[in-house]
């Protein structure tokens, strides 16, 4: 049995935007160009949040917090259970990356 295909990053990883020092997104770029793969270490733990819903207009929350860093997906209509966007949530940041 199969749920879904899809030849693209997936939402579980959207932390990587935030936390590793070669996010999913640029690392399927590199991939597809037959670039060199990017060192995918994390730099931080954390939390991924999604947006569901109405939940997109609550904000202000993740927004006094330094360490979150909100991606809105430009979805014009909020409906019940949609994934507007995400929040990650960055904890334990390493500043000496080697």
């Amino acid at each position: 049995m199969v749920n879904e295909l899809a030849p693209r990053p997936h939402n579980s990883g959207h932390f990587s935007m935030d936390a590793c020092l070669t996010s999913q997104f640029e690392q399927l770029i590199r991939a597809i160009t037959n670039s060199k793969l990017g060192a995918v270490d994390y730099f931080a733990q954390g939390q991924m949040d999604n947006l569901l819903g109405n939940q997109v207009s609550d904000l202000d929350k993740y927004r006094k917090n330094p360490f979150a860093k909100i991606h809105l997906y430009g979805k014009d209509q909020a409906k019940e259970g949609r994934k507007m966007g995400h929040v990650n949530i960055l904890k334990n940041i390493k500043t000496n990356i080697n």
